[in-house]
């Protein structure tokens, strides 16, 4: 079971990283974001207001999936409420598969950014409630 808390613990790296990279990047040079990160131009016009807005989110997330890498007894709720917005974000990107506003070709092109953080928030939050009972029942 060692190798399965070392993969949760990347999974979780790996969420702490790109939502850590994303806020900062966000929020420093959100024009720069924009041109940056490919399909973005094709959502909407730039609004920095809004980057940043979302920039904000990603700390949060970044910060949720940090502390509770260290805070076992927390772990679960950080976990938790970080991968909801992360699977909203990708249910909302699917729609716009499924409503005709985005061709099916940007699920591959968003996957590593957008489904798979959620994937992996939905894996470590899975475990770590399956560790929360355990510890409960000893």
């Amino acid at each position: 079971m060692q190798a399965l808390k070392y993969a949760i613990y990347a999974m979780v790296a790996f969420n702490v990283l790109l939502a850590g990279w994303l806020s900062v990047y966000m929020l420093y040079d959100p024009e720069g974001w924009y041109y940056f990160v490919p399909g973005v131009t094709d959502t909407g016009f730039y609004n920095q207001h809004f980057i940043r807005d979302i920039g904000i989110i990603q700390g949060f997330i970044a910060l949720a999936f940090a502390i509770g890498a260290f805070k076992a007894e927390r772990r679960v709720e950080l976990w938790a409420a970080a991968t909801l917005w992360l699977i909203a974000h990708g249910v909302f990107h699917l729609w716009e598969v499924a409503i005709g506003i985005c061709s099916s070709s940007v699920i591959v092109r968003d996957f590593p950014a957008v489904s798979l953080p959620a994937l992996f928030g939905i894996a470590a939050t899975l475990w770590a409630i399956s560790q929360a009972k355990g510890r409960a029942g000893s």
